[in-house]
């Protein structure tokens, strides 16, 4: 059994008699039954908030501003430039939140969902997984690196289902 994956190191994916061990978590490729590799949709729960919550600060800046100015309308600009700040913040908060995932799903429900920066890894790697199910000799191995700024331990690995599945916290 290769050793549980440290903080800061990437992680291991590996096909070795019929099994697939991610890290040191190990699923027979005999119970996976669905595996694919796509873009997570948008946050827009996320970004739904953050955008209440800036309407909110923005409203508060503006009365502020058209208090402290006297009328002059000055307040008016300021919100104008504060709601254009809000709409690129929440656009980048959505198009930041689609990543790239592959998903391993078992004959029990549980599943596996790995990241990595580019789709046509993934896709290179769910195929390599595909052909080992057909083919119980193939073996093969990937490193996964995380490369983007919200986890700075290593690759992403979300573990949920079965039974007493505790999941994998990197």
């Amino acid at each position: 059994m290769p050793p549980p994956p440290r903080r800061g190191k990437p992680l291991e994916l590996r096909v070795q008699r019929q099994i697939l061990w991610v890290g040191s978590a190990a699923v027979p490729l005999r119970n996976v039954s669905w595996v694919e590799a796509f873009r997570l949709k948008p946050a827009w729960g996320k970004a739904g908030a953050y955008f209440l919550l800036l309407v909110v600060f923005a409203s508060l800046v503006s009365a502020q501003l058209d208090s402290t100015d006297g009328g002059g309308g000055g307040g008016g600009y300021a919100a104008g430039v504060l709601t254009l700040f809000i709409l690129v913040f929440v656009c980048i908060v959505l198009l930041w939140s689609r990543k790239p995932v592959l998903v391993v799903e078992m004959n029990s429900g549980s599943r596996v969902v790995l990241t990595l920066p580019t789709m046509d890894e993934l896709r290179a790697i769910a195929g390599q997984i595909v052909y080992a199910i057909d083919h119980p000799e193939y073996e093969f191995s990937a490193v996964l690196e995380q490369h983007n700024t919200t986890n700075n331990f290593g690759s992403v690995v979300n573990m949920n289902g079965g039974r007493g599945n505790t999941g994998i916290t990197l």
